[in-house]
This record gives C-alpha cells, sequence and structure tokens, in this order.
C-alpha cells in the first residue's frame, strides 16, 4: 500500500489553500482564484505549482523562500488542528497484523512529515517514505510512486495507492498502481477521470475488508 499524506492521513487540504492564498499573494503577487487552487495547486512540489501559477519555473532563491513562507505557514495553521481521517488506525494495524507493507508517498519535505506525524501521534509508523526531496520530477509525474514501490522491493503494478488529488492520482495511476482515492480534497468525478478506480470519503470499514 502506498499512501500520499495531505488529504489521505488527514484531511488539511483547508490549511493548505489558505497558506497558497496568502503566500502567493504576498511573494508572488498572485491573487488566487478558487480555480487555480482546484486544478493547479492540488498535487505536487512548490516549484511545480509556482510553474503551473506563472508558466515560469522559480530560481533557486525565490523557490526557497516561498517554500518557507508558505509552508511556515500551514503549520502555524494547522498546529492542534489535525486529525487522522476515519479508520485510518484500523487499517494500519490490519496491515500490521496480515503483514502487508505500506509506504508514504509525499511531495511534502521532512519537516512538514515530521510535523504530521507527530500532529497525528503517528511517530515513526511510515518507516519507508518517499519525501518531495527524494525525487527530481514530483507528482502528477510517476516517479513518486515507482521509487514508493521500489523501496518496498515491489513493483508498482503489485501496489494498491491512496491519493486525495487529481495529480496525484495521475501520478500513482500512471506509475502502474491501483488507486483508491479519497475525497478529501477533489471530488469522486474529477478522481475517477484522473485514473483511479474508485473513490472513498475516507477508511472506515477498510480493516474489516482486510479480515
Amino acid at each position: 500500500m502506498l499512501f500520499d499524506m495531505d488529504g489521505v492521513l488527514t484531511a488539511n487540504n483547508a490549511f493548505h489553500r489558505q497558506a497558497w492564498q496568502e503566500v502567493a499573494l504576498e511573494v508572488l503577487g498572485l491573487n488566487l482564484s478558487e480555480d487555480d487552487l482546484d486544478h493547479k495547486v492540488d498535487g505536487g512540489r512548490n516549484p511545480e505549482i509556482i510553474e503551473r501559477l506563472t508558466g515560469t519555473y522559480p530560481d533557486e532563491a525565490l523557490a526557497a523562500r516561498f517554500h518557507e513562507a508558505k509552508e511556515g505557514r500551514y503549520r502555524s495553521l494547522a498546529e492542534g488542528a489535525l486529525r487522522e481521517v476515519a479508520g485510518l488506525s484500523a487499517y494500519l494495524d490490519a496491515l500490521d497484523g496480515r503483514g502487508i507493507p505500506f509506504s508514504l508517498v509525499t511531495s511534502a519535505d521532512a519537516v512538514n512529515v515530521a510535523f504530521g506525524m507527530e500532529q497525528l501521534g503517528f511517530g515513526p509508523r511510515f518507516v519507508t517514505r518517499v519525501l518531495g526531496e527524494d525525487v527530481t520530477r514530483g507528482k502528477p509525474h510517476p516517479e513518486p510512486f515507482l521509487l514508493g514501490a521500489q523501496r518496498l522491493g515491489l513493483n508498482a503494478a503489485d501496489c494498491l495507492a491512496h491519493e486525495d488529488a487529481v495529480n496525484g492520482v495521475r501520478s500513482a495511476a500512471g506509475a502502474g498502481c491501483r488507486v483508491v482515492a479519497l475525497t478529501t480534497t477533489a471530488p469522486e468525478s474529477a478522481l475517477l477521470a484522473a485514473g483511479a478506480a474508485l473513490a472513498v470519503p475516507d477508511f472506515t470499514g477498510w480493516a474489516a475488508w482486510l479480515a
């Protein structure tokens, strides 16, 4: 199993969207519309998202300044408010009990991953991880999920991926994974059109299904 973090382990999209709106205006001079947030922001690393928004890949200094401001703002908004998606802990327990390996495959950096794991009380639960800095091409490119499968010693075609964003679904499906998406960020119709086999609201009942 390959799990995205934001929108899959925790329904935190509102905090990211607010941070994007505030920092894009402050740093890039962009007033992001809801359509921008829906179709250009979700899924991928910050420099690639900036390129989607502006048509130009940011230089290293701008990318670093934006990343620090945006992710810092996100953490200040989300601190103390993150909760796991319903049914997740029971699902992970069931995977452990069946000896089914799982990995984190996220565009987030190490700081945000550590923050999310601490806020959710997961500690070192996701031992195998692919972070944004581990790949040269972020979502929607398939590289993140190909690497996630590789780190589990598996082919991507033998993995089930959980994603919430259209670009994340495209990444996982493009790698050859079967994708069950969560409707925490995008509507079911968009997730299915991007390549998801199924879209569900949360993980309620998944532990029983594994049993």
